[in-house]
């Protein structure tokens, strides 16, 4: 990004093509902000106009900012100019309100579009799968005149993060059945599928399959293998193949830690996070990596299945303290049944108190999913059930305490009593946020003149 900010200063009249080079660039790092910064800049110069290239990169910038103001100004700049019928950019646009959780926005501009590709049908169908919405993302799937392996895969990836998995392989059979041949995001699809079902065999069947089909198994996919393995139960096998992987990076030491932490004997993944941690210290290993939070999620895992509450504590305080991990739920929540295992019920409910909630994290993320579903401690979730519920009750309308009870649900496994509580929240009107409505698009395109105040608006919503 620094060589092309270099070149463009370079240019004494820069025309559209080198600004728009500028916002893709900025777009495709970890610049968003920047990107809009940047178009605003060159909104002063009368030399710059900017057309159907301009608006693409700067919409997904604005999705990758999750910011609603922003991405609506954008469009609104889109139609002044004349470029929101351009199939790109109605495509930028049903990400962008995608992303923002506007999805019936997101299908108005898929249903107005004159004409659609492959990119129109998969980023609306994705769209609807990342809100659970899998009954109308699958219509649509149905709906396709032609797909791709990007098609597959998004309808795959929907259900299988909203606790799916036999559809998952349902869809996979169909797939194989038409001739597509997937790629490693089919793979893993396919596999995580078997592992969260619990489908021992037909897990051992996909890794057959692998085996003669794809004879270079590359990382992701022998870490997804050892992560299927040790969820069926066969942790044993899962080790195997994790000892004869020739490389390893922070996501497969993870996994197999997870694997011995939840799955099997604890003192095990305590002892691989050990050795990992002084392969770190060692001079000569090549790839070295320092344990992030979800390897502390197994460390404390293990600590709490097993009583060990001086470990516990001494490795809490050395996630935050040596490596600079900030605890979350997941965290907290191993910690409180530590607490509770050894008999320090008051000090669980205390951690419970405490716990500082993220909004930004869905227990129903796979993240969360793959984990909370199969880390069950003794007396499940009856503690934390009754602290929230008892929370509810003195304040019925905290947003922070339905989450709690959401994500203490989800922490064991009990994914109809996450969905009973989320339609109550519904029911009840309980929001993250105060309701954010789309503002009316003509109201923003008439009010907003070319140049100055058009210039001030954007101004103003990047301070926001």
């Amino acid at each position: 990004m620094y060589h092309t900010l270099l070149i463009f200063k370079c240019i004494d009249f820069p025309d559209a093509f080198c600004v728009n080079t500028v916002i893709k660039n900025y777009s495709c790092s970890n610049s968003h902000k920047e990107a809009v910064v940047f178009y605003v800049d060159m909104l002063k110069d009368s030399n710059f106009y900017p057309n159907s290239f301009t608006f693409p990169p700067l919409i997904s910038a604005c999705a990758k900012l999750s910011c609603l103001r922003l991405g609506e100004l954008c469009h609104g700049h889109a139609v002044k100019f004349g470029v929101d019928a351009v199939l790109p950019v109605q495509n930028s646009l049903i990400h962008f309100y995608a992303c923002c959780g506007l999805i019936n926005v997101a299908l108005k501009v898929f249903e107005e579009m004159l004409m659609r590709d492959l990119v129109s049908w998969n980023t609306i169908i994705d769209g609807f799968a990342k809100v659970g919405e899998m009954g109308l993302a699958h219509k649509l799937f149905d709906g396709m005149t032609d797909r791709n392996v990007v098609s597959w895969n998004v309808i795959m990836t929907g259900y299988l993060n909203f606790r799916n998995p036999g559809n998952v392989m349902k869809l996979f059979r169909e797939m194989m059945a038409v001739g597509f041949k997937g790629n490693d995001t089919t793979v893993v699809n396919v596999i995580a599928a078997c592992g969260r079902s619990n489908s021992l065999k037909e897990g051992k069947s996909v890794h057959g399959f692998l085996v003669k089909t794809f004879p270079g198994s590359s990382l992701v996919i022998g870490t997804a293998i050892v992560d299927m393995y040790s969820k069926c139960g066969r942790v044993d096998l899962a080790r195997v193949i994790f000892d004869r992987m020739w490389n390893k990076n922070l996501v497969s030491w993870n996994t197999m830690i997870l694997g011995h932490s939840i799955h099997a004997n604890p003192i095990d993944g305590l002892s691989l996070y050990s050795e990992m941690v002084d392969k770190n210290s060692q001079k000569d290993v090549v790839n070295k990596f320092s344990p992030d939070e979800v390897t502390f999620i197994g460390v404390l895992c293990a600590c709490a299945r097993k009583g060990m509450l001086a470990e516990g504590k001494s490795y809490f305080s050395e996630m935050i303290n040596v490596f600079n991990v900030k605890p979350n739920f997941a965290h907290y929540w191993c910690m409180a049944n530590l607490m509770a295992n050894v008999g320090l019920i008051q000090e669980a409910v205390d951690i419970l108190k405490n716990i500082p909630l993220d909004e930004d994290v869905s227990p129903e993320s796979s993240l969360w999913a793959g984990l909370f579903g199969s880390c069950r401690f003794h007396g499940d979730v009856t503690l934390g059930e009754q602290f929230a519920n008892e929370l509810i009750e003195q304040d019925p309308r905290n947003f922070s305490y339905y989450n709690l009870l959401v994500n203490i649900y989800a922490a064991g496994g009990r994914w109809e009593e996450v969905a009973r509580i989320k339609y109550m929240m519904k029911e009840r009107g309980i929001k993250r946020v105060p309701c954010c409505g789309l503002k009316d698009l003509t109201e923003i395109v008439c009010n907003v003149e070319v140049g100055g105040k058009l210039q001030k608006e954007l101004q103003m919503a990047l301070t926001e």
